[in-house]
């Protein structure tokens, strides 16, 4: 298949003896919030250790926008927000690039709005399924067309005044919940979400932290019950984000499967619905030694130390998807050199992500000699621990799909493989972690990206 001219395949060699103290960039999902909490509240906000990759940047033009003043000076983000209730129409449709959850968010915010406001993306943002958000909404009253399938591009309009409601919501996901709380910030009266699994919980402790009049209750059983009291005030706070923990799993992973490995990973986030991997890693036996655990703007901090280690297979419960949906792939990376078999359940949301990312991990794990098998919501790999004939000797190239986690998680597998392991592209790694390729080197990894 000819090679696309905007592409940039990279490839990834054998390495040994990684080392050194690093910090990724700043954490993904915070980072989104911050612009648009900041965005919407009264007064100034100050971001340090924003992520600045183009699935945040495309949120801060999406507030910008419709109102917002951001402006980057030195290290730091400033912005000047309009006021909850009083974001503007924007004059264009906005664009959020390759981003799933700027644009899911920004939907529930301002989706609720007396005006139109039109959502597109790129290729592989405007395959995904957006009928998640948008059945909620159209219960606020909000009017939508979009594509066939609930799918991009999405032009919304809200009624005069919103609907407060009560919305349970049927799958676990973050960005779901999120969606309905922010839209419930221009409702009047109390908007409720029931949440049966715990999910990442940026949105609550950041809204909280904003000003917003919100309670959170736990039953016996787990069931989350978040109550959010619309047309409050929001204030204009000042945040530090921490280390991505997504972006974490790679330099992580690489230290643990090439032999000879230290690093250290400065500053991560630690918050419980964010650190399955860990946990899931350290049941197959990985060498991350957690130091200075912190507080930092009211979430949990720390360093890691990894050194490589000798995994073994385990089977991890559906139960801990949640709080690690994002790092399957290059989890499936890890577990293709532990010794035995590691099986992962509960994996449907892996469909509905930048790619089939289930199939697409599953294929590319087949290219390069892994023993795989793909269930409808399971993954299972057989591991071999010394990386013997895993890679690719002929350099066929994995497909991408457009997927930032595919291309940067196989490029990990290649530093440990006996064979180069090759991606079909690696420009849209920049849409979460800009610094990867320099990053990587410094730790020893010999990996390139080819010249445009």
């Amino acid at each position: 298949m000819p090679q696309d001219i905007h592409s940039r395949p990279a490839t990834a060699r054998r390495s040994t003896n990684l080392s050194g103290t690093i910090r990724v960039p700043g954490d993904k999902s915070i980072s989104h919030r911050a612009l648009m909490f900041g965005g919407l509240a009264a007064g100034e906000t100050r971001i340090t250790g924003l992520l600045e990759g183009e699935d945040v940047l495309n949120t801060g033009r999406a507030m910008q926008a419709m109102g917002a003043r951001i402006e980057k000076t030195g290290a730091e983000w400033i912005i000047k927000g309009v006021g909850n209730g009083a974001l503007l129409a924007p004059e264009a449709p906005l664009d959020f690039g390759n981003a799933g959850t700027g644009s899911r968010l920004t939907m529930g915010l301002v989706g609720v709005y007396n005006f139109e406001s039109t959502f597109i993306g790129d290729a592989s943002l405007s395959k995904r399924p957006m009928g998640r958000i948008l059945d909620p909404l159209r219960q606020m009253g909000v009017q939508v067309k979009s594509s066939e399938g609930d799918r991009l591009p999405v032009t919304l309009h809200g009624p005069e005044t919103a609907s407060p409601i009560i919305y349970r919501v049927p799958m676990a996901s973050a960005q779901v919940k999120s969606a309905v709380l922010l839209a419930g910030l221009n409702a009047p009266g109390i908007t409720t979400v029931i949440e049966p699994v715990m999910t990442r919980d940026h949105t609550e402790k950041m809204l909280a932290g904003f000003g917003a009049a919100l309670s959170v209750e736990t039953d016996r059983d787990g069931v989350r019950t978040i109550s959010l009291e619309g047309q409050g005030r929001l204030s204009g706070q000042i945040i530090d984000v921490p280390g991505d923990p997504s972006s974490t799993a790679f330099p992580l992973v690489a230290a643990l499967i090439v032999p000879g490995s230290d690093i250290t990973i400065g500053n991560v986030l630690m918050n419980p619905t964010r650190t399955g991997l860990i946990l899931t890693l350290q049941e197959m036996g990985a060498d991350i030694e957690i130091l200075e655990r912190r507080l930092a703007g009211g979430e949990d901090v720390a360093d890691l130390r990894v050194r490589s280690s000798a995994l073994k297979g385990i089977t991890v419960p559906a139960e801990r998807a949640p709080s690690m949906i994002d790092e399957y792939p290059v989890l499936a990376v890890a577990a293709a050199f532990a010794d035995g078999t590691t099986v992962m359940l509960g994996l449907e949301e892996l469909r509905v992500k930048e790619s089939d990312r289930l199939s697409a991990v599953a294929e590319g794990l087949k290219l390069n000699g892994v023993d795989c098998a793909e269930g409808e919501a399971s993954l299972t790999v057989r591991g071999r621990p010394d990386g013997k004939g895993l890679g690719n000797a002929g350099g066929s190239q994995i497909r991408t799909h457009l997927d930032h986690r595919i291309a940067m998680s196989f490029l990990v597998m290649g530093l440990a493989s006996e064979h180069p392991v090759a991606v079909d592209d690696s420009t849209m790694i920049a849409t979460s972690f800009p610094e990867f390729f320099d990053l990587m080197t410094r730790l020893g990894a010999t990996i390139e990206a080819e010249d445009c």
